[in-house]
Order: C-alpha cells, then sequence, then structure tokens
C-alpha cells in the first residue's frame, strides 16, 4: 500500500506561503476545487473526493491523529461518477460529514504542497512526502520537518486529525 509522511498546519495567508512555495516549488501552483465526502469507517477513513470536471476519486487511508510529521497508508481509486457513488456508499455506511475546499498544489520534488481554503474552517497548509517502498518513515519525516522550516511553519501551528474531525467533531472513527 503507499505510503507518505503527512503534517497539516493552520496559516494565517495562504498568499504568503504561496510566494514562499514558488521558491521551493519545481511544478506549481495548480489550483483544484475538491468536495470530500467521508463516510463511516472504523477502520482508517473512507472519503469520496469529487472535483469540478465531473471526474473523482475514492480514498481509503489509515493515520495517528497526532499533531506533526505522521506516516499515512492510503488507497486511490478514479471514478467517472462520483455523485452516484456517494449516494451508494451513503446508504451502505453512512456518511461522517462533507468538507468543500479550494486547494492550490505545488510539488518539491517528491513531496506535494498543498494550501487549503476550507469552506468553514479557514487556510491550511498540508505536506505530503511521498516514500518509497524501501524507505522508513523517519526519511520523510525529516524531509517534512526541513520542509516546514523553510515555509516558516511552526510546531505551535500542527494539527491534528482531519478537516472532517474540525467541522464535524463526532465524525471522528478512528
Amino acid at each position: 500500500m503507499p505510503r507518505n509522511i503527512e503534517i497539516k498546519a493552520h496559516i494565517d495567508s495562504i498568499e504568503a506561503l504561496a510566494a514562499i512555495a514558488a521558491t521551493i516549488a519545481s511544478d506549481g501552483p495548480h489550483l483544484i476545487d475538491q468536495d470530500d465526502t467521508f463516510f463511516t469507517c472504523p477502520a482508517g477513513r473512507l472519503k469520496l473526493r469529487a472535483f469540478a470536471d465531473g471526474k473523482g476519486e475514492l480514498i481509503y487511508y489509515r493515520r495517528a491523529d497526532l499533531q506533526g510529521p505522521k506516516e499515512s497508508f492510503y488507497q486511490i481509486s478514479a471514478t467517472s461518477e462520483p455523485d452516484t457513488l456517494r449516494e451508494c456508499l451513503t446508504l451502505a455506511y453512512g456518511q461522517a460529514g462533507r468538507v468543500q475546499k479550494q486547494r492550490t498544489v505545488f510539488l518539491a520534488g517528491r513531496t506535494r504542497i498543498h494550501l487549503d481554503r476550507v469552506t468553514g474552517l479557514g487556510k491550511f497548509m498540508e505536506l505530503e512526502v511521498v516514500l518509497e517502498d524501501h524507505e522508513t518513515p523517519e526519511t520523510g519525516m525529516r524531509e517534512a520537518q526541513g520542509l516546514m522550516t523553510r515555509l516558516g511553519i511552526h510546531p505551535s501551528q500542527l494539527l491534528e486529525g482531519a478537516y472532517v474531525d474540525l467541522l464535524f467533531p463526532s465524525a471522528r472513527s478512528e
């Protein structure tokens, strides 16, 4: 199963962080509107991500709800019918919550830098350092911490959990 190291942080300004990210990144910025529906899932998290072009992705992931860099295991399956799939999964499992955001994506080597405007929550930054099969989590954690420093992210800004947990505290299923 693919893995990455993730961090999430609350930020004051997407524009200020985008200017810094642009000096670090090899690709971006790319603007993406995302509509994530989370479903009840006792063994991790299951969300359906719908995009403005009508396509989507069903994403399963499992990670600890800790501040700071953490290992995440994930599996992604593309769908051309996210609305129908949302209805089926809602009937089968029930919804835990829905998160809408505008995401600006930069790529810095193998790390995805996400700058998110989350409806009803505010502004955030996520890092996802993609790990190779043979790599230890510590390697990715060092890389994430180095990027945090370069981006000016202080440890006090780090968050636990997922956006859905902040919007719907009763949605936490792990």
